[in-house]
């Protein structure tokens, strides 16, 4: 392992201007031409990797590499046509957006995927069709690497363990367990034991309310 940590695992895999490019902060102004109406910072040079730029700064960048960030619902996305001439996005989910497909920079929470989902993205799980394994350029990064794989690995184990483990043992282990498994109907109460109790037993009827006197 390098001194960058794990990522340099796998650093081999990818062109140097890709990570920075998913972590960069994009539609933001611009710092250099605050004063001009064009200074949406949406652009990035693939040959000098300093940031997001704005149009103004595309004068310093002729004859560069440089794509452009498109948004969708508040995420970063790049067209096809753009990013497939330096890179390699082939399991990626793409999607049609304004008559342009697109594929998405980073992941997209998700709190579960959709009924009927069969098939999922393998580090978020975000749901995809079937032929992709991967919803983000982000997640093909995580989800190619080896330390990836040892974590899952890791990771399957140990909720395994987590599920073994009865619930009064482990606070953890329950909400695992709540969250994978969620009840048709809702566990019993104090107040419904006690109501559920009174309505088996012996019902108590007023005095002399069924008495039945003879002649």
């Amino acid at each position: 392992m390098g001194a960058g940590g794990p990522d340099d695992e796998n650093e081999h895999k990818w062109p140097p201007w890709l990570k920075p490019l998913l972590r960069e902060s994009f539609f933001v102004q611009c710092k250099l031409h605050a004063d001009s109406h064009k200074s949406e910072c949406n652009m990035y040079c693939l040959d000098c990797v300093n940031g997001a730029l704005c149009s103004i700064c595309l004068h310093h960048h002729e004859n560069h590499r440089v794509i452009q960030i498109r948004r969708s619902s508040y995420h970063d996305v790049i067209r096809v046509s753009e990013i497939q001439k330096f890179l390699d996005i082939g399991s990626v989910q793409t999607y049609v957006i304004n008559s342009a497909k697109v594929v998405f920079l980073n992941e997209r929470p998700q709190p579960r995927p959709g009924k009927g989902v069969t098939n999922t993205c393998k580090v978020c799980e975000r749901g995809l069709l079937d032929s992709y394994r991967f919803c983000s350029l982000g997640c093909k990064i995580i989800g190619t690497s080896k330390i990836f794989e040892k974590t899952k690995k890791t990771s399957s184990h140990k909720k395994q363990l987590i599920m073994a483990v009865p619930d009064s043992d482990d606070s953890y282990g329950n909400s695992k367990r709540h969250s994978a498994f969620t009840p048709s109907t809702p566990p019993p109460t104090t107040a419904s034991f006690r109501v559920a109790k009174r309505r088996k037993g012996i019902p108590h009827r007023a005095p002399m309310g069924g008495l039945i006197i003879g002649c």
